[in-house]
């Protein structure tokens, strides 16, 4: 996990090749027949950060701005898609999958052909289709199947950047980046460790699949006596606490 800040005037992928190639490295040296794959949305559909995933065994699958020359090669699938909500008046879905590469060699172009999956959709009365580039194959993962199954559980990957925001994450407001920077950093190790907490201590309690801020607010939000001594650092929590019971099994979960 690494959080970055970075300035409005850079791209939405600035800095994500070396981050990412850093992050691969480490997960190849505790780990030497990993696969990878790198999930991401349209923002990171950028030929550099592909050429680099392919020639480095690391497969990835990213969301595509649409345009009109996507758009014309589903005609057909978006037709078919239109003439099911007509008749059924419910959500359809089409899936194709073709190989497409830009026209224009220029800093977004691609500098070769790639497997698309689109999903000519047409819901409440309008198109939606959508796009994503992708390395797998159509072995390793059918078209319908690779957009559900895999690239839409990006949504749970938003979600728990989402869930930093409990922990601060939005609090930007200092004068320079690098204070910034390192607030995001402090929060993004509170959340690692609550995620832990979540994962090891609160197992078969109520709170396992709570969200941060719940938990934060249960279990750790809470008013204290501390006094420290030579030997001991000493917590005494209100009679009256409600989740004590919580607490305990927490303590005997970490310590087990």
């Amino acid at each position: 996990m690494r959080p970055r800040l970075r300035e409005a005037s850079h791209d939405a992928s600035f800095g994500c090749l070396t981050e990412i190639g850093r992050i691969v490295v480490q997960l190849r040296a505790a780990w030497p027949a990993v696969k990878i794959v790198l999930r991401g949305d349209s923002g990171f559909c950028r030929n550099e950060l592909m050429s680099w995933c392919e020639s480095h065994g690391v497969d990835f699958v990213f969301g595509m701005a649409r345009n009109q020359r996507l758009r014309k090669i589903i005609g057909q699938q978006m037709h078919e898609a239109t003439q099911q909500w007509t008749r059924t008046g419910k959500p359809a879905r089409v899936f194709t999958e073709f190989e497409y590469r830009t026209k224009k060699t220029k800093k977004s172009g691609w500098d070769c052909a790639r497997r698309v999956v689109a999903k000519a959709e047409h819901i409440d009365g309008k198109e939606n289709p959508r796009f994503v580039v992708t390395s797998l194959t159509p072995a390793e993962w059918a078209a319908q199947t690779l957009y559900e199954q895999l690239y839409c559980e990006r949504g749970d990957m938003e979600n728990r950047i989402k869930e930093q925001f409990s922990l601060f994450a939005d609090r930007v407001s200092a004068e320079t980046m690098r204070a910034n920077q390192m607030r995001l950093y402090l929060s993004a190790m509170a959340y690692i460790l609550v995620s832990g907490l979540r994962r090891l201590g609160l197992k078969t309690t109520g709170l396992a699949q709570a969200q941060v801020s719940t938990i934060r607010t249960k279990l750790l939000k809470m008013g204290a006596l501390i006094r420290v001594t030579v030997r001991k650092v000493w917590v005494s929590m209100a009679s009256s606490y409600p989740w004590q019971d919580l607490y305990q099994q927490v303590w005997t979960n970490l310590s087990s």
